[in-house]
């Protein structure tokens, strides 16, 4: 049973979305670690925020990511859905998160994730 300061999954979503776009333009200054799929497309970033590190990624069909800007003519229709969460949260989240590249659909692990970011690394490669 949660505890009841624990905040819903719903508010630690809207938390962690609040506090990466207070990142505003300058966001990508504060990108902690960088998940890459096998073909080096953009899976998912971990920013460091005011309250702590917060995972994002779009989940359903996409452009390749942030470094891949979405082609009009081609994936005009294919934006896919944001996803924010706070990368450490309460012991009933699930460790697995979804994410999403032109590649297929994956699951991250927050702990791999966390193990990442203390062993100072800045990308995981997904094979």
């Amino acid at each position: 049973m949660s505890h009841p300061a624990d905040p819903s999954p719903t508010e630690r979503h809207r938390a962690a979305r609040h506090a990466v776009d207070e990142l505003g333009q300058a966001r990508d200054d504060h990108a902690l670690l960088r998940v890459r799929c096998g073909r080096s497309h953009h899976v998912a970033t971990i920013f460091d925020t005011a309250i702590g590190a917060v995972y994002e990624s779009s989940v359903g069909p996409h452009a390749h990511g942030h470094r891949d800007f979405v082609d009009e003519a081609h994936h005009a229709a294919h934006h896919g859905t944001r996803y924010v969460d706070m990368l450490d949260s309460d012991i009933l989240a699930e460790d697995l998160v979804p994410a999403y590249c032109e590649c297929g659909s994956y699951e991250l692990s927050r702990n791999e994730m966390r193990r990442a970011i203390d062993e100072g690394r800045h990308t995981i490669q997904l094979s």
